[in-house]
């Protein structure tokens, strides 16, 4: 029984190489029998008349070429020679035209920061006024440095509200922006404030005192620009005093 199923399994694979075989024949068969293509045969040579149709220009085309002609150059005679046909001339790439008011006039440079000195000073014959009771009195309970910042204070509202009278100014905070520095007769503010019209302006001053006297010997200012006002808060500063305004 064994001996049968041999046969048969050798029998099946016998005849499927015979299949895969027979298969392979006819493919190379009919590749062989398939018509090769011929190179076409070349055409005869009769001549070929080629007609060159302009191209249409197009309007922007046009009107460049109508306001800008190409330039022409004279063909150079024949009967001159070489040193007298000249080459063709080339014009020159136009320059920027510079407008005279520009070239003349230079730039402004910015405007340096000068410190205004104060040719008068105030601070005594306010203080000598009879409304100013309460600020004469005020001073007197001060001694050393703090009178002489609170006098100097005074002196530097008084010297704006006079070299700009506009401006009204009301208050001033010395310390507002950076710290002041009082040194024994002399003070000096760099990052000050002072309220006008419901705003602030930057303020800087120096301020010398007569040691003897007390008064104020000499002020120099200067008026800076306005203080935005989402600084304020950072910097303590207000619109008004609320009640004591009123």
């Amino acid at each position: 029984m064994a001996l049968v199923w041999e046969n048969r399994d050798e029998g099946i694979e016998r005849g499927a190489f015979a299949s895969f075989a027979l298969h392979a024949v006819m493919l190379a068969l009919l590749l062989l029998l398939l018509p090769r293509p011929e190179p076409p045969a070349p055409l005869p040579d009769d001549g070929i008349t080629v007609d060159i149709v302009p191209e249409v220009a197009k309007p922007s085309a046009i009107a460049q070429r109508v306001a800008t002609p190409a330039p022409t150059t004279a063909k150079p005679d024949a009967s001159a020679s070489v040193q007298e046909i000249a080459p063709p001339h080339q014009e020159k790439a136009p320059t920027a035209a510079r407008s005279p008011e520009v070239a003349s006039v230079p730039p402004v440079p910015p405007k340096p920061s000068v410190f205004v000195q104060a040719g008068q000073l105030f601070s005594e014959t306010v203080l000598s006024d009879p409304r100013s009771r309460r600020a004469r009195e005020a001073l007197r309970g001060l001694a050393g440095s703090e009178r002489n910042l609170q006098l100097c204070d005074l002196e530097a509202l008084e010297q704006v509200r006079r070299a700009q009278p506009a401006m009204a100014p009301d208050a001033l905070a010395p310390y507002a922006m950076a710290a002041e520095k009082v040194s024994g007769n002399s003070v000096e503010v760099k990052g000050g404030a002072f309220r006008s019209k419901r705003k602030w302006y930057n303020i800087q001053f120096k301020c010398e005192l007569d040691a003897g006297s007390g008064k104020i010997a000499s002020f120099a200012f200067l008026v800076g620009d306005a203080i935005p006002q989402g600084e304020w808060q950072e910097h303590n500063l207000v619109a008004d005093d609320g009640a004591a305004d009123q």
